[in-house]
C-alpha cells in the first residue's frame, strides 16, 4: 500500500513538474524597445514625410499599430516611471527628471519576475532608484559612442554606437540565460534619439544631398498661445547650440561647448578620422555662406534633422537585428515585440526642438506591438491609448494579475481585436517639471490638460490662461479657440472631464481651476 502511496505521489509530482514547464513554455517572452525622443512622425510605417524607416514598418506590419498613442508627461525619467508603474507621474512621485520615483510601489517588472520570469534593463534607466525588479540591469552612462555600462558588478566599458552596443547586449542577455526555459522580459532601453543627436559612423553620409521638408509651423509666431510660448528655450533659431548640437566646430566658450569637445574626446582616432571627414568639410562651406536670420534658421533645421533622422536609422536597423536574433534563435512564435518611445518629439513644429508640451508632435508617441497568433498582421488602432496602460498590457499578456492599483487599462482586449465599449474617450496629461532658469533648461511653463478624439484643452495654471485647439480643422494647432464663443459648450465639456479625471487619478497637484 505504502509502495502505491508513494507511487502515486510521483506521479502526481511528475504531472505537476510537467504542467508547470508547459505553462512556463506557453508564457510569451516580451521584448520591449524602448526608445528615447522618437517622434512618431519621423516613422514611414505611421506616414512619415522625411524617412523611410523599413524595420519598423515591417514590425507594424505583422502587428498592431496604435495610431492614437499618447504619453502623460512629455519628459525622460517620468515617462519611464509611469512605463514601470502604470501610473500617472503625481502617484508614481518622478514628477520631473529628478523628483524621488517611490520605489516601494509595484512595477510590471517586480510582478513578472515574481512570477517565474527572467527579467532585465538594459540602456537607459533615468529613473531617481536603482532598477528594482531586474535579475540582470545595465545602466548606459556617457554619450552616443564607447559608453560605459553600471551593473550589480561594477562599471564595465563599451567601445561602439551605443544603439549597437545596447542592442547586442539586450541579445547577450537573452542567449546566455542561466535558466532559458523560463520565460523573459527584456526591456530595450535606448538612449537615441535624445539630444545631441550623433549618428552612428555608416550613416553620417546620409541625407547629404536630401532636402528635408520644412513644418508648416517652422516660424510659428505664438499668437494667441500662452505666456512661455514664444520664451521657450527650445527654438531652431536661437536655441541650438553651435558645436553641441548642430556639430559645428568647437570654440570652447560655454559650458555645452565644452561638452561637445568631450563627447569629441571619447573617440577613438579611427572614429574621430570618420567623423571629422563627414563634418569639416560641410562646416567648412556653411562657413562661407555666413547666413542669417531666416536663412540661417533654415540651416540650423536641416543640420538637426539630417542628425536626428541619421540616429532614427539606426533604431530602425536595431529592430531588424532583434527580430533577425529572435527567429535565427527560434524564439520569434513565442516572443511579443513592441516598439515604443518615452514621449513625441518637436521636429521644427512651432520653431521648435525637445518635448514638454501638450501639443500634438511632443504628446504623440509611437506604439507597436507584434503579437504572434494574437495580432492579426496590417492592423490599426484608433482607440486613445496611453503609456500608463503598458504595465498592465504586459501582466496580462504574461497571465499574471497586477500587485497593486493601476491607472492604465490593459490594451489585450485591442491586440486580440475583442469589441470595447467601455473604452475611455479622453486622456489626461501633467507637465509640472521645475526647472531653474538657464538657457538649457527650456523653460516650459506648468500644465494639465484634456484630449479627446476631437479637443484638446490646456491649462497653465501658473498663468491662469487656457487654451483649446479644434484638432480637427486646426492638427497644427495653430488657432487657440479658448474665447470664440461657438467652441462655449465645447469649453464647459472639456472642463468637466478634465475635473473628472483629476478626480479620478486624484491628482491634487498644480493649482485647481
Amino acid at each position: 500500500m505504502k509502495s502505491q502511496t508513494r507511487a502515486s505521489l510521483l506521479r502526481l509530482v511528475a504531472f505537476l513538474a510537467s504542467s508547470l514547464a508547459t505553462l512556463a513554455a506557453n508564457r510569451p517572452n516580451i521584448v520591449v524597445i524602448f526608445t528615447d525622443d522618437h517622434a512618431q512622425h519621423a516613422i514611414s510605417a505611421y506616414g512619415s514625410k522625411i524617412n523611410r524607416t523599413p524595420h519598423i514598418d515591417q514590425l507594424a506590419a505583422e502587428g498592431l499599430r496604435f495610431n492614437q498613442s499618447f504619453v502623460g508627461n512629455a519628459i525622460c525619467g517620468p515617462s519611464r516611471a509611469t512605463l514601470l508603474t502604470g501610473l500617472h507621474s503625481h502617484a508614481n512621485g518622478q514628477t520631473g527628471n529628478r523628483s524621488p520615483f517611490r520605489d516601494e510601489l509595484p512595477s510590471f517588472a517586480k510582478t513578472l519576475q515574481a512570477n517565474g520570469y527572467d527579467t532585465a534593463m538594459i540602456g537607459k534607466w533615468h529613473i531617481t532608484t536603482k532598477p528594482n525588479g531586474f535579475d540582470h540591469w545595465a545602466i548606459k552612462t556617457g554619450g552616443y559612442y564607447n559608453s560605459s555600462f553600471r551593473t550589480k558588478d561594477g562599471v564595465e566599458k563599451s567601445e561602439g554606437y551605443v544603439t549597437d552596443v545596447i542592442t547586442q547586449r539586450s541579445l547577450d542577455w537573452i542567449k546566455g540565460r542561466p535558466s532559458p526555459e523560463n520565460p523573459f522580459m527584456v526591456w530595450i532601453s535606448h538612449s537615441a534619439v535624445h539630444r545631441i543627436w550623433a549618428p552612428a559612423l555608416r550613416h553620417l553620409d546620409r541625407y547629404t544631398d536630401v532636402e528635408i521638408p520644412e513644418p508648416v509651423t517652422l516660424f510659428d509666431t505664438y499668437s494667441g498661445k500662452a505666456p512661455g510660448a514664444a520664451t521657450a528655450q527650445m527654438t531652431i533659431a536661437r536655441d541650438l547650440f553651435p558645436a553641441y548640437d548642430l556639430m559645428l566646430p568647437v570654440t570652447g566658450q560655454g559650458i555645452l561647448d565644452n561638452a561637445a569637445q568631450q563627447m569629441l574626446n571619447t573617440f577613438t582616432p579611427s572614429q574621430r578620422q570618420q567623423w571629422d571627414a563627414a563634418f569639416v568639410p560641410r562646416n567648412e562651406a556653411f562657413a562661407k555662406m555666413n547666413l542669417q536670420g531666416e536663412a540661417l534658421t533654415r540651416w540650423n533645421y536641416q543640420r538637426y534633422m539630417k542628425n536626428y533622422l541619421r540616429c532614427v536609422d539606426g533604431l530602425d536597423e536595431s529592430v531588424g537585428t532583434v527580430r533577425a536574433f529572435l527567429k535565427a534563435n527560434n524564439l520569434d512564435e513565442n516572443t511579443i515585440v513592441i516598439y515604443t518611445s518615452d514621449q513625441g518629439f518637436f521636429l521644427g513644429e512651432h520653431g521648435w526642438y525637445d518635448k514638454r508640451w501638450m501639443y500634438e508632435e511632443s504628446l504623440r508617441t509611437p506604439l507597436i506591438i507584434h503579437w504572434p497568433g494574437v495580432t492579426k498582421g496590417e492592423s490599426t488602432s484608433e482607440a486613445l491609448v496611453q503609456n500608463i496602460d503598458l504595465a498592465p498590457t504586459f501582466l496580462e499578456m504574461a497571465g499574471v494579475q497586477p500587485q497593486g492599483t493601476m491607472h492604465g487599462k490593459s490594451l489585450v482586449p485591442l491586440l486580440r481585436g475583442e469589441p470595447t465599449p467601455q473604452w475611455r474617450d479622453s486622456i489626461y496629461y501633467h507637465y509640472q517639471m521645475i526647472e531653474p532658469e538657464s538657457r538649457t533648461s527650456h523653460l516650459v511653463a506648468r500644465h494639465y490638460g484634456v484630449r479627446t478624439e476631437h479637443h484638446k484643452l490646456i491649462y497653465f495654471y501658473d498663468f491662469n490662461r487656457w487654451e483649446l485647439y479644434d484638432l480637427v480643422s486646426d492638427p497644427h494647432e495653430v488657432l487657440n479657440q479658448i474665447d470664440n464663443p461657438h467652441y462655449a459648450g465645447i469649453i464647459d465639456l472639456l472642463k468637466a472631464e478634465l475635473k473628472r479625471l483629476r478626480s479620478q487619478y486624484a491628482d491634487e497637484t498644480g493649482k485647481p481651476f
